[in-house]
């Protein structure tokens, strides 16, 4: 690197390992396109972050402050899109880098957005649904200033739902004076909500492996997957996996999982999960730790839980040849080469979890037109926009000789380093 545009590049250290993992999969690809070093710091760098105390009254009558976050990384495409999610781990440099992944994501499938992210630092397991209310409430009060239908649009995240969205548009119509469906997406259907929302990551997720284990000359009848993770993400592309013929040998949630190497049965094990918060008890199959779940016996892994789940020590153990990243950033960049380096195949996350706001963007665009689709038609434009994004990383990685997070980076990059060239900087 030129010495007099070296200062321009943002070190990460002093920040968060995953956020400085967001930084190496960015730099990793961008010393490699020719792209003008001058706006590599304004890609990389998040335009704004904003932290705001919560204080809440509690059911006890005491008051808790919560701190919250909203990052927004670069709106040089539109509007910033991204989650809330409620999670004690929830710190800055986390929805910093998460921010910085929705923007490849939201690029690569070509959606007029930018990348956001939010967060509250709770565990909403341990929160009534008064205490939850209030909170959410509170927290949107205090983002109000920086969201917006043509501003940012938040969505739903680990330990947020339907629900939560609907705290956050009534307190946002209520403040502005009249209803802005627009301004939140994931909401419950009867509040201007897209149906196959709720299930959208997930079918993004079998759309992207269907596709790809086409260009192998397979069907997902032939394959045996395991999913780590059981929440909206993995929970659903189980189901839809398993409807389609897929044999699902292990599922896990936070406390633990199931293996059985002739198939779980997916309904069954729903059903149980919902009414005893845990899948370890289920019968029928042997109880496994998470880390069992990523290195069993499968032909595909699906990490869908929080990120940095593969690392170095466990990458050299994985057994599956297909890795289908459901979660953001599940794989660190010291564990992607070791996988490269076995010969397996990585569907990067910006890739293959990039269902949930295609159809959060579907939400969007009815919500302004007050018009809204059927599921079938959420359902064929989902399964277009998925597969004609897997044609355009599946031929960068012919083109390029490059793994698929390569292929699919180098596109994200390529497409909001334009938009922020022909926008230039102001003043």
């Amino acid at each position: 690197m030129d010495q007099k545009t070296d200062h321009l590049i943002p070190g990460p250290q002093g920040h968060s390992k995953f956020w400085q993992n967001a930084h190496l999969y960015f730099d990793r690809v961008y010393a490699t396109m020719n792209l003008d070093p001058l706006w590599r710091a304004v890609l990389s760098t998040p335009k704004r972050v904003l932290t705001v105390s919560c204080p809440v009254k509690m059911d006890n009558g005491g008051i808790q402050v919560f701190t919250g976050y909203r990052a927004q990384h670069n709106n040089a495409r539109g509007p910033f899109k991204g989650g809330i999610r409620y999670d004690d781990a929830v710190n800055m440099d986390e929805v910093m880098a998460l921010a910085m992944l929705q923007t490849w994501k939201n690029a690569l499938v070509d959606l007029p957005y930018g990348g956001a992210k939010g967060g509250v630092v709770c565990d909403p397991r341990k929160l009534s649904m008064g205490e939850k209310e209030r909170l959410t409430r509170r927290y949107t009060s205090e983002i109000m200033p920086i969201i917006g239908p043509m501003q940012d649009i938040p969505a739903p995240d680990a330990g947020t739902d339907g629900q939560i969205m609907a705290w956050v548009l009534d307190t946002y119509s209520m403040m502005v004076g009249q209803q802005s469906l627009g301004v939140v997406t994931g909401k419950p259907v009867t509040l201007g909500g897209s149906v196959g929302r709720e299930e959208a990551t997930g079918r993004g997720v079998m759309n992207i492996l269907r596709k790809f284990l086409a260009t192998q000359n397979k069907k997902l009848e032939e394959v045996r997957i395991a999913i780590q993770g059981f929440g909206n993400v993995g929970s659903h592309a189980a189901r839809l996996l398993a409807e389609r013929g897929a044999t699902i040998v292990a599922i896990s949630a936070k406390e633990g999982g199931l293996y059985d190497e002739s198939g779980i049965d997916i309904e069954a094990a729903t059903r149980y999960y919902k009414e005893n918060g845990v899948l370890t008890d289920f019968p029928g199959a042997d109880a496994v730790s998470n880390e069992e779940v990523l290195t069993c016996e499968c032909d595909v892994l699906i990490p869908a839980a929080m990120e940095s789940t593969i690392d170095a020590t466990v990458a050299p153990h994985i057994k599956a040849r297909i890795v289908c990243e459901g979660a953001n950033g599940p794989t660190t960049p010291e564990a992607d080469e070791i996988l490269r380096d076995n010969g397996v195949t990585v569907l990067p996350d910006i890739l293959a979890n990039a269902g949930g706001v295609t159809v959060s963007y579907f939400e969007w665009v009815q919500g302004l037109e007050n018009f809204f689709w059927d599921i079938q038609k959420v359902q064929d434009e989902l399964q277009r926009v998925m597969e004609r994004a897997f044609d355009q990383v599946n031929a960068k990685a012919d083109e390029a000789d490059c793994d698929y997070r390569t292929a699919a980076y180098t596109i994200a990059i390529s497409r909001v380093a334009e938009a922020s060239r022909l926008r230039g900087l102001f003043p």
